[in-house]
């Protein structure tokens, strides 16, 4: 599908649709999730525990992302993308709205992991939805831009925490999360039905189980891929505002205004390394991102000022989100052609959930080496690891989802 008027867009308006919907549900599932980081302490406070076992609830929710990607996965290759992507809209809004009436930390430990169902379920199903409504061209490019909506949401969640937490409290920044819902009815309205995916649709659950059992080897390779990924983005984003309240004594407000610069730095650099990676590839773009991430390490972990930290912040996630600004793209032409629900929404649930621990081991870290070796140390390793994952790995770069066949 191209666009009738290419001077005036690179996409149709139903291409844009789809890319809208897709970018809108990540953001606002992100938002829902991110509101957390910013409230550690006040939560602590609120149900009377200790910070770590707040902090567990994000390992909680990333832990059950893989059964939102499997069962809204499976929906999306049987059924389409649509109605999945509405129903797990109103799903997760609906959690995160109840969030905000929890009694006590059992409840809220409980909300918090079924609220991972439906955070994991939403990118698959809106990543496969964008990928296969663009024109190929545009792929890397509309890559960047939905999986950017990820930091919009992480930017969202602190402007609530600036805005909404002063003047409501912290159950107005959850119930800020039942908005989303209304998403459904854009959905509805005016997106279409994936082409691609009513080319290569599986006449049943049977078909999409097994075809996925024959891909088992680059499932597999997928799987670790996502976990570096997870590693370096929930290592570098989740536990960084309570770092900088913890060990520089910065107020919220002033946390969440380098937390808006940095998410504005993730902003950038997912939809200009999405861009670059049309013209060097999806794993040199990859590469180069991460490098960009390393280079920030020292001013990210060990600057001694605001100003510093504030910098060293905004490279470090150019670099991190330029490498998660590829992922939509790269994993979706990985994938096999009737999978495309499934596959790279549960490979990069699959992957969090092996990086689940991750907001643990980091705290854990810190009793030991100190908050800034032990962020600066973990993210060194994964980086290096990851850079070497990835350039040894596959890519398929332009791949025409039309014109694959209809099973692999």
């Amino acid at each position: 599908m191209t666009s009738a008027h290419p001077s005036k867009s690179p996409l149709t308006s139903q291409q844009w649709h789809a890319v809208s919907a897709s970018f809108l549900g990540w953001t606002l599932d992100a938002f829902d999730f991110f509101v957390l980081v910013f409230l550690v302490d006040v939560l602590a406070a609120q149900f009377h525990v200790s910070p770590s076992k707040i902090i567990f609830t994000t390992t909680a929710t990333l832990a059950m992302r893989p059964l939102g990607a499997l069962i809204f996965g499976l929906l999306a290759d049987r059924y389409g993308r649509r109605i999945p992507l509405m129903a797990n809209v109103i799903f997760f809004s609906v959690v995160e709205l109840s969030c905000g009436f929890a009694p006590n930390y059992t409840v809220f430990l409980i909300l918090r992991t079924i609220y991972g169902i439906g955070m994991g379920g939403e990118w698959g199903v809106g990543a496969s939805l964008a990928m296969e409504s663009v024109p190929t061209k545009w792929r890397g490019t509309i890559s960047g831009i939905v999986q950017s909506g990820y930091s919009c949401g992480y930017l969202l969640a602190a402007v609530a925490a600036k805005v909404v937490l002063p003047i409501w409290g912290w159950r107005a920044m959850f119930w800020a999360g039942g908005l989303p819902a209304l998403l459904a009815f854009y959905i509805r309205w005016k997106v279409t039905e994936s082409e691609a995916w009513k080319q290569h649709r599986m006449p049943g659950f049977r078909s999409i189980v097994r075809t996925a059992v024959s891909n088992w080897k680059l499932f597999a390779y997928l799987v670790g891929m996502m976990s570096l990924m997870h590693f370096l983005s929930h290592g570098t984003q989740d536990l960084y505002p309570h770092f900088l309240k913890s060990e520089h004594g910065f107020s919220t407000s002033t946390v969440a205004n380098i937390a808006i610069l940095y998410n504005l730095g993730s902003l950038l650099g997912a939809v200009v390394f999405g861009r670059l990676s049309e013209r060097i590839g999806r794993r040199r773009s990859l590469v180069a991102a991460t490098m960009v991430a390393l280079c920030a390490i020292p001013l990210w972990a060990f600057g001694m000022g605001l100003y510093t930290l504030a910098i060293g912040a905004f490279l470090m996630q150019v670099g991190v989100q330029g490498a998660w600004g590829i992922i939509p793209a790269h994993l979706n032409e990985l994938s096999p052609a009737a999978l495309r629900g499934l596959v790279p929404g549960l490979a990069y649930q699959m992957g969090i959930l092996v990086a689940a621990p991750v907001n643990n081991i980091e705290y854990a870290l810190r009793d030991h080496f100190g908050y800034a070796w032990a962020l600066a140390g973990f993210e060194v390793v994964i980086i290096v690891v990851l850079a070497t994952v990835v350039s040894l790995g596959p890519e398929r770069s332009g791949e025409d989802f039309l014109a694959q066949p209809r099973t692999e």
